[in-house]
């Protein structure tokens, strides 16, 4: 096995473990959009399964948005050369965002419809996980598209109990890079596609990571130095301390 092989993998099993992502006689949905991220997550967990001594179950589905059939035909095949049940549903969620009714923010409503329909599912499948493709550099993003256009400090977390304590969100490749696991996916022949998304490539994300990298070309510590901020976190410099303090007295 390539070394590359070995850290990707081993960098699941350390998120896995330091955050208590997966126990025994869990049942988790796995949201595969199509794209590399899912399916390699997807990929890796199925692998870690039989090599594990934890017993879960991996139901991996995919929302069609409405822009390619194609799309949901091979993840299909995909799930069933994988020996995996599965559930595929179609909708018409990608052009209702992209409508010129919601051309302000197409990215919102349509991540808000696809995950109340994967919440829908958990219930309906009883499932009590699921796990999302979320990567370090989403991490790290989301962090800056919250400082600069919600006002406030805050990101994805690798795992977030919902709905108390029903369902639970877990993100197991929040330790690995995009860089990574584009070349996992390529390397393992994965069938991974674009979205079809006429909003893609245009988005305030895409501009975070633009910026990102035109940072790191001059530092190339700068998004690792983001990432370890999340956990390095000086509140006694953080205005909401002294905010609260001079609300309670």
């Amino acid at each position: 096995m390539a070394y590359w092989e070995k850290e990707i993998r081993g960098l699941m099993g350390k998120a896995i473990h330091r955050y208590g992502l997966i126990q025994d006689g869990d049942r988790i949905i796995v949201g595969v959009s199509g794209g590399k991220d899912s399916l390699t997550l997807l990929h890796l967990l199925q692998e870690r399964r039989k090599r594990v001594p934890i017993d879960y179950e991996l139901i991996p589905v995919h929302i069609d948005l409405g822009f390619d059939s194609e799309r949901a035909e091979i993840l299909k095949n995909f799930f069933e050369a994988q020996g995996l049940p599965y559930h595929i549903e179609f909708t018409d969620i990608g052009k209702r965002a992209n409508s010129p009714e919601n051309r302000e923010n197409p990215c919102f409503l349509c991540s808000w419809e696809r995950r109340k329909r994967i919440f829908h599912l958990a219930h309906r499948l009883q499932c009590n996980k699921i796990a999302l493709g979320h990567h370090k550099d989403d991490i790290i993003e989301t962090l800056l598209l919250n400082i600069f256009y919600s006002a406030e400090i805050s990101t994805m977390l690798p795992v977030q109990t919902l709905f108390k304590g029903k369902i639970t969100l877990i993100r197991p490749l929040a330790l690995i890079e995009e860089k990574k696991i584009e070349r996992f996916a390529r390397e393992m022949g994965l069938p991974f596609g674009p979205s079809g998304c006429p909003s893609s490539g245009k988005t305030k994300r895409k501009e975070v990571k633009g910026l990102i990298e035109a940072l790191e070309r001059k530092n190339r510590r700068v998004k690792g130095n983001i990432f370890r901020s999340l956990s390095n976190i000086k509140l006694d410099y953080m205005w909401c301390r002294v905010e609260n303090r001079k609300e309670r007295s």
